[in-house]
């Protein structure tokens, strides 16, 4: 019988495994080439000096649209997609931390609090180096280069993708050694890390206010693709100061406190909010995506015996 206000988790052990990862692996995808348009504008937004490139998030992307067409937009998304990896190491890490967590713990807040931080962890150790090359390519293809690395552009499409990739990872290389391609792994694991965290209990937390405000009869899957993108805003408020300061660490190549003491030195503390509209307009689609695909998901690779025990 369905009770009013109480959403069913699907946990680990109720999960078939080889039909979550399979299906895993089709999600995962959609959701990145949904997000990262703007995910690339809200890059170059946070690295940029002031305005001097774009005046926004509407601005920037009809800029990068005229200039560079659609493929502009999805600039360094190939290598991007290496994180399909870590992605694969978020949701297992989360899932297992969730039932070694519940030994001790059957509090759900708690439980998501641990596994959303501990599973950013893992993802991020993976992330991190694909990311500080993707973002290096997101922002070449401007009037203005505001990394230190430049690429030859006058190589042919191939290269554009495949030749143009290893060469900046060469001059990364080259010019910071391995520890290059950790540039900001500190900053990453401070904004990634309380927004993992934050996310998963708030999305638990909306989803279940917002059963028991619905009609019974309200499917659960409705209330889910409306509590992700409430969490989503939510964290993505909470954590945007070190989100901005990450992205110019890993683009500028200087530490923490230095990019700090320079950010509010040139733009003050409203400088902590650049990129916030682009990250929110890029969270609330990708969490959408995310929340009905993640939860459907985990509905398709029930364990077939727990199917009819369910209600939705």
């Amino acid at each position: 019988m369905h009770q009013k206000g109480k959403i069913q988790i699907i946990e680990w052990e109720d999960l078939d495994k080889r039909k979550f990862y399979s299906f895993g692996m089709f999600v995962s995808v959609s959701i990145r080439a949904t997000a990262y348009p703007f995910a690339l504008i809200r890059t170059r937004l946070q690295v940029q000096k002031g305005k001097s490139l774009y005046k926004g998030t509407f601005d920037a992307f009809f800029k990068i649209l005229r200039s560079d067409g659609v493929q502009g937009l999805y600039r360094g998304f190939m290598v991007n997609l290496l994180t399909l990896i870590s992605g694969q190491a978020y949701v297992t890490t989360y899932e297992l931390v969730r039932k070694y967590v519940s030994y001790y713990s059957e509090n759900n807040t708690v439980k998501s609090l641990v596994a959303g931080g501990l599973a950013s962890l893992v993802a991020q150790s993976i992330t991190v180096p694909i990311d500080v090359v993707s973002q290096h390519l997101m922002m070449q293809g401007q009037e203005e280069h505001l990394t230190r690395f430049r690429l030859n552009t006058e190589a042919g499409k191939t290269k554009k993708v495949f030749g143009q990739t290893r060469n900046l990872v060469s001059q990364i290389f080259a010019a910071d050694g391995f520890l290059g391609f950790y540039r900001g792994y500190g900053a990453s694991l401070l904004t990634s890390m309380p927004k993992s965290a934050v996310w998963w209990p708030f999305y638990h937390f909306y989803a279940e206010q917002l059963s028991k405000l619905a009609p019974s009869n309200c499917p659960h899957l409705i209330l889910q693709a409306v509590a992700g993108p409430l969490a989503a805003v939510t964290a993505a408020t909470i954590t945007n100061p070190m989100d901005v300061i990450r992205a110019r660490v890993q683009v500028e190549g200087i530490t923490i406190t230095k990019t700090f003491r320079r950010l509010i030195a040139e733009e003050g503390y409203l400088g902590f909010t650049k990129g916030l509209s682009a990250r929110i307009i890029s969270s609330v689609p990708a969490a959408i995506v995310l929340t009905v695909g993640y939860e459907t998901l985990k509905r398709m690779s029930l364990r077939s015996e727990l199917v009819d025990s369910r209600h939705w």
